[in-house]
């Protein structure tokens, strides 16, 4: 006789409960990405709760922290990702005992997440509140590829070496607004591409693509300004003949509208919430888009 669902317990997740993530993420209708599954559960923290009857997860969630434990609202975050619960075990409470398990863990760090419609009424009665909306874009872009270094906006951009791995740091650090050194250094492994957009001897922007089921994903892009965005785009885009996905801010209305001038179309908008803090640290204005959804 199997346990009652809701009596088996919360446990970690580890490497070898790859298949049954991806497996979870077709269920609904997510792209597998074991690739993208196996940086989360190496990266941050996986929770899931096993199928009583012996056939993989009900339910999984992800929680990557950033910054140093014990710091407080301006030196850390805890970020809350890939909330799934299987098609034939909904609404029977498992993403709220999820979320009550991953915020119990996090103690007083503040939290963020991207929330679909579907689940921003549970995150709102859990105390998240809306700072922001997120823009997703699929598509093939127009532009010319960058010609001799430099992109179709004039700024040079180039393949990034192991050089500038510590100036990627610092930048994402200073725009982020919490240390993601654990997660960065990770970037050339896990990427498909990564490139940096200079200012003389000055990093002032990087972007990267990693390969989803059904494009490239751009992600994280972190760059001075729209141009250098656009640029660092343009740059990818290049490189490739599969559609490009990213998740773009909102609030970056001038890069939107570009990318749907030059062939992306929006897929979805959903919100950005936040628990225990006014809003993310970020500086928004140079964050353009974040390296999946599961990690801001």
């Amino acid at each position: 006789m199997s346990t009652p669902l809701a009596e088996v317990p919360i446990r970690p997740l580890a490497l070898g409960d790859l298949a049954s993530c991806a497996e979870l993420a077709t269920d609904r209708g997510w792209p597998p990405d074991e690739r993208k599954w196996r940086l989360l559960l190496t990266a941050g923290t996986g929770y899931g709760i096993d199928d009583p009857s012996g056939t993989g997860l009900a339910g999984v969630c992800v929680v990557t922290r950033y910054g140093t434990p014990g710091t407080g609202r301006a030196g850390e975050l805890s970020v809350i990702g890939m909330m799934l619960v299987a098609a034939r075990h909904e609404r029977q409470g498992l993403g709220q005992r999820l979320m009550r398990h991953v915020m119990q863990e996090a103690g007083n760090a503040p939290l963020a997440l991207y929330a679909t419609r579907f689940g921003q009424p549970l995150y709102e009665r859990l105390g998240f509140v809306v700072t922001g909306q997120n823009v997703k874009v699929r598509g093939r872009l127009l532009p010319p590829p960058p010609q001799d270094g430099l992109s179709p906006e004039g700024i040079t951009v180039r393949t990034a070496t192991a050089d500038d791995l510590p100036a990627i740091v610092r930048l994402d650090t200073e725009v982020f607004g919490v240390d993601r050194t654990l997660m960065v250094t990770r970037f050339p492994a896990f990427a498909e591409q990564l490139r940096v957009a200079v200012d003389g001897s000055d990093v002032i922007g990087y972007a990267a693509t990693w390969a989803s089921t059904d494009a490239d994903v751009i992600g994280p892009l972190i760059a001075r300004d729209t141009p250098t965005a656009k640029a660092l785009i343009a740059s990818l885009a290049s490189s490739t003949d599969r559609p490009l996905r990213t998740d773009i801010d909102a609030c970056h209305e001038g890069l939107l509208a570009w990318l749907k001038e030059h062939g992306l179309d929006v897929v979805v908008t959903g919100a950005v919430m936040v628990h225990g803090t006014d809003g993310l640290p970020c500086d928004r204005s140079r964050r353009f888009a974040p390296l999946t959804m599961a990690t801001l």
